[in-house]
């Protein structure tokens, strides 16, 4: 109990000193960053899941092609869960002499359960809405253009009379994203008079459920002990999500990274200011030792002065990591609408701790060291330390920081890479400094005594010279790599969806039609048009073994081997496709050669060599994989996991698959496409890529605001590694002062210390930011062609070693304008 008042009454007594403070700030600071953005990124994982739920229509379903038994309806009820029963199917709608097919949803009055139904009426204005009432329906844009109609008009569809009583602009679609003909949306009730859903119509049917989500989750449990019928799946959040997971998974990691990189620029500034506090107290700690001391009493003090001051602090920052991640839930939450997402508490806490470990690693080895002042050095201060070749108490930060990557990262590749990086940088900036050192002592004699001075000061203090150059270093790579890498990265990342990305498919597209096709595509506009045949076959052998007789490691080959396998072949290898083992099939190939996309390699375990025999048609094709390739299928391109060579495909039966760009306002057209090409299946991407559009500006947003905290860490840094040796270049001024030394001399001498200084930093850290982005751009976020924008990093450089040359001089300002008398009594 006394140990603990002496640690408070220490602490008191040293508030005023800066490196103190700078500590308290920075782990504030610390905490602060990560339990923001983990609140955050732990908000985004459930609003997505929310947002998904969103597009479904309600928090799960099942659907099934025949009518679903009252069981799972009662079992909801029973739970207290709504429910709302909707079924799809294709139906022919017709309007004087223009008939249109259409994906229509038959819903009852409760839908949708979760998401909006957006309507728009005569006049255009939009508005939400419910499932249409008895004799009405709605139609979106493309099916008014198709059949000519509009909002009041009537139709025929299923055999009965309907009313448009609205456009149909966005409503939840079961999660598919994806429109394969013109939709419409009717009642239920209709549906099932006309008989639209009786036994043996090609209608999917659908039980749509929300509510408490510890309800929700055991009526899943209780559905899934229980056998499906046949042909039945639920519907979930999670599959919906699936559908975007590259772009989640990227998402994630720009919000991983960029509070780990605050966290290690809080940790770089913390590791300044102990070694700071710990050379203050060197004095104290001999004079404690002098008068009986143990060592263990001493290092219970400090530590004891440390937890004083870090309990409070992990206290203050938890507190505001909740309240800040509230605002930071503004970005992010416009994603996912009106989500209800509560907020959670462990994440917080979680950074808390970690903060903690993040004090104990970087300021514990110059504490520890500390206690082992011997008493003698109250006399001289060459005994304050012992001498040591190695000392295993420096290892404890840097893997400490090892950890916090690990952590934070939660990937591997991420964590090499950013580790790797900050090592390097660390490695170069040392070697830059002690070569710049090594330089001064034979630069010094015969250069300007102001420069004189200032290479004379950084050789004097060797190991103080290297440590900032360092800290430094990894401070500006961590700022350059948030300022400037991460939104270039991001940009990268936009460039890969630009607005004229291909948002059509069309399918089933036969040879005689192609040329016709492309023609009338280009008349209405169309652009970015790619053609590539599509056959359909089944995988029947591997390597002569029938497919039923092997046995596959991963529970998605058998589903796999059991359905029908699109192929398709090219003379060259399709943009967003990289060989990345063996060779593209040459022209003229001995035997029938096949690639493999690298998720089928991993499904089927397959190997170059390896034969597979397709059975397309009335024939089949035996085909020996000759490149392994991997391929980017959030390109939004024709791809495709097997590719066969165009030598021995080219007879095959097939069709063509194309894709191509179509600007908004061109219904018109494209209903004329459609009735021209009755054949047709036309898909529309457009809400998929909105989709994808709206996360990464959403991501761009929370990079943005989380950016202030890592400049606010930056300049943590920054402050304690100019204030590092304050104390020595004061009384080094002092005995320059009373020596004749002028205050110009003086303010030339610190210019030329703190230019060295900030242009050794900015060097390294813009070449270690440079290099971390082209590795982080294609090991982690997959964007191909990817260059660091190097013009900006070398206007950073040089603004870096400006910057810290200024601060220095402003640090320095006092120290030249006080009378040598008053340094000398405070030194």
């Amino acid at each position: 109990m006394r140990m603990l008042w002496l640690a408070l009454r220490s602490l008191r007594r040293e508030w005023h000193l800066p490196e103190l403070r700078t500590l308290a700030a920075s782990l504030v600071l610390a905490v602060v960053a990560l339990g923001v953005v983990a609140t955050l990124a732990a908000r985004i994982e459930r609003g997505m899941l929310a947002g998904a739920a969103e597009l479904i229509g309600g928090d799960i379903g099942v659907s099934s092609p025949q009518a679903l038994p009252d069981n799972y309806a009662d079992a909801a009820r029973h739970r207290g869960l709504q429910i709302a029963h909707s079924a799809s199917f294709p139906s022919v709608a017709f309007a004087g002499d223009q008939t249109q097919l259409l994906d229509v949803l038959a819903a009852g009055p409760r839908y949708p359960l979760r998401g909006t139904l957006q309507l728009g009426d005569a006049a255009g204005r939009s508005h939400i809405g419910q499932a249409p009432a008895p004799g009405q329906v709605y139609l979106d844009h493309r099916a008014l253009v198709a059949l000519n109609l509009k909002v009041g008009q009537p139709l025929q569809l299923g055999g009965r009379e309907l009313t448009i009583a609205a456009e149909l602009q966005r409503q939840p679609d079961g999660g598919q994203l994806l429109a394969l003909a013109p939709r419409a949306l009717m009642n239920l009730a209709d549906a099932r008079q006309a008989g639209l859903l009786d036994p043996g119509s090609r209608a999917r049917h659908r039980l749509l459920l929300a509510g408490e989500p510890s309800a929700v989750d055991a009526w899943r449990q209780q559905v899934q002990a229980s056998a499906l019928p046949q042909g039945a799946q639920l519907i979930t959040p999670e599959q919906t999500q699936e559908r975007m997971r590259t772009s989640f998974d990227r998402a994630g990691a720009f919000l991983r990274l960029t509070a780990l990189l605050s966290a290690l620029l809080a940790g770089i500034a913390i590791a300044l200011s102990a070694q700071r506090y710990a050379r203050r107290k060197t004095a104290e700690v001999a004079l404690l030792r002098a008068l009986g001391t143990p060592r263990r009493q001493v290092m219970g003090l400090l530590l004891g002065t440390l937890g004083a001051l870090a309990i409070p602090a992990t206290a203050l920052g938890a507190a505001l990591a909740l309240g800040l991640s509230q605002l930071a839930w503004l970005f992010a939450s416009t994603l996912f609408g009106s989500a209800p997402t509560s907020l959670p508490l462990a994440p917080s806490f979680a950074a808390a701790a970690m903060g903690l470990a993040v004090l104990a690693g970087f300021a514990l080895p110059p504490l520890a060291r500390l206690a082992e002042v011997p008493p003698v050095a109250v006399f001289r201060q060459s005994a304050t330390r012992k001498t040591r070749r190695f000392d295993a108490l420096y290892l404890i930060p840097v893997l400490v920081a090892l950890g916090l990557i690990w952590a934070q990262s939660q990937s591997l590749t991420l964590a090499g890479i950013l580790a790797a990086s900050l090592l390097g940088v660390a490695v170069v900036a040392a070697l830059l400094a002690a070569l710049m050192l090594w330089l001064a002592r034979r630069v010094a004699p015969g250069a300007h005594p102001g420069l004189r001075l200032g290479l004379a000061a950084l050789a004097r203090r060797r190991t103080l010279s290297l440590i900032q150059a360092t800290a430094l270093s990894l401070g500006m790579c961590a700022l350059l790599l948030l300022a400037i890498v991460a939104p270039a990265l991001l940009q990268g990342w936009r460039q890969e969806l630009p607005p004229d990305t291909p948002n059509w498919f069309a399918m089933n597209l036969q040879d005689d039609q192609r040329e016709g096709f492309a023609q009338a595509l280009e008349k209405i506009g169309g652009e970015k048009l790619n053609m590539m045949p599509l056959a359909v076959g089944k995988l029947t052998t591997i390597n002569g073994q029938p497919i039923d007789q092997v046995h596959f490691e991963d529970e998605r080959a058998d589903d796999r081997a059991d359905r029908q396998l699109r192929l398709s072949w090219a003379d060259a290898l399709p943009p967003s496709n990289q060989v990345i083992a063996g060779q593209w099939p040459g022209p003229h190939p001995a035997q029938a050669e096949v690639s493999v996309d690298t998720t089928w390699r991993d499904m089927f375990a397959l190997k170059l060599g390896d034969t597979l025999r397709f059975d397309i048609g009335e024939g089949s094709i035996d085909a020996k994989i000759t490149s392994i390739r991997k391929v980017d299928w959030s390109s939004f391109r024709v791809n495709f996991f097997l590719m066969l060579d165009p030598a021995h495909a080219g007879n095959l039966p097939h069709t063509w698959l194309a894709s191509f760009y179509l600007p908004p306002g061109h219904a018109d057209g494209l209903a004329q496409l459609s009735r021209d090409y009755g054949n047709l299946s036309l898909i529309d991407v457009d809400s998929l890529l909105d989709r994808v559009r709206e996360i990464v500006d959403r991501v761009g947003n929370a990079v943005r605001w989380i950016l202030g905290f890592s400049l606010l860490a930056g300049a943590l840094v920054l402050a304690a590694a100019l204030a590092a040796s304050a104390a020595e270049r004061q009384h080094e001024a002092a005995l320059l002062r009373t020596l004749g030394a002028r205050r110009a001399q003086l303010r030339v001498a610190a210019a030329c210390e703190f230019a060295l200084l900030g242009l050794i930093a900015g060097l390294t850290a813009a070449l270690g930011a440079a290099g971390a982005g082209w590795w982080l751009g294609r090991a982690v976020f997959h964007i191909e062609h990817f260059m660091p924008p190097l013009v900006p990093l070398t206007l950073a450089a040089i603004a870096a070693a400006l910057v810290v040359m200024a601060l220095g001089l402003v640090g320095t300002r006092k120290v030249s304008r006080t009378p040598p008398m008053r340094l000398l009594r405070e030194g």
